[in-house]
């Protein structure tokens, strides 16, 4: 009887959790948490209780609509927050019907995804071999190069399922200060063991060339380049005196 009780307070303990949980965050959303996106994807890879979309954002069993099993290729919506121990973690996903194009919404509508620049040509570049965009509709400073991780607006018109890249900016920037070159081959190179940059997309002071040991600064973008996961966009050499 006693492990009767236990069971049951235990499952209602459970739903009060989950209910908290959720109650969180829809006021996270209704107080419009700029930490907070809503992209569309594809289910990438799936475990006993757990998944990733486009092999980034990592979700739990427990955040998906009405408990649906996902498979792989599966489309989804998520609402996703950048978080360190995963970099972006889905707090809701909901599977997407594929014969349901419209899905409630305008003719015309926009959407975020996560993606990478699987290509590059002049004046043009390709996101997922997919989607095709112009550099014009690229955020100010960012030169797209190969292997980089971005975030796309793109609208959609549900009668032609067509797509339009409409901005794109690189997924995660961050600054690194008083850091050292430590490998130069040819025009790439690397900095703090860890950043790759190449001189076919940097930008430099004027009359400055990197060398081997140079202490600089850099703004770098998230990029899958080989082993290295960043990628450095600028340098600025450190003044030592």
């Amino acid at each position: 009887m006693l492990r009767f009780i236990s069971k049951a307070l235990a499952f209602f303990r459970r739903r009060v959790d989950s209910s908290e949980a959720e109650k969180e965050q829809h006021v996270k959303l209704l107080e419009g948490d700029t930490t907070l996106k809503t992209v569309q994807g594809a289910v990438t890879k799936v475990c006993k209780d757990h998944g990733l979309i486009d092999d980034l954002i990592y979700f739990s069993s427990d955040v998906v609509t009405d408990s649906v099993f996902l498979n792989v290729g599966q489309k989804v919506t998520a609402i996703v927050e950048e978080e360190k121990t995963y970099g972006w973690k889905a707090i809701k996903v909901v599977a997407l019907c594929d014969s349901c194009h419209g899905n409630g919404m305008s003719n015309s509508y926009a959407r975020v995804s996560f993606a990478s620049i699987t290509s590059a040509e002049e004046g043009a570049d390709y996101i997922d071999h997919t989607t095709y965009f112009s550099l014009h509709v690229v955020c100010k400073g960012f030169e797209p190069y190969q292997g980089d991780r971005v975030e796309v607006e793109f609208s959609t018109q549900s009668d032609t399922l067509g797509r339009r890249a409409l901005s794109v900016k690189p997924l995660r920037h961050k600054h690194v200060h008083e850091v050292y070159i430590t490998s130069l081959h040819g025009r790439n190179g690397v900095i703090d063991d860890s950043i790759f940059f190449t001189l076919e997309s940097l930008k430099l002071p004027d009359g400055y060339t990197p060398q081997i040991s140079d202490v600089v600064n850099a703004v770098v973008v998230e990029s899958s380049q080989s082993c290295y996961m960043w990628r450095a966009i600028s340098m600025t050499p450190v003044k030592r005196w």
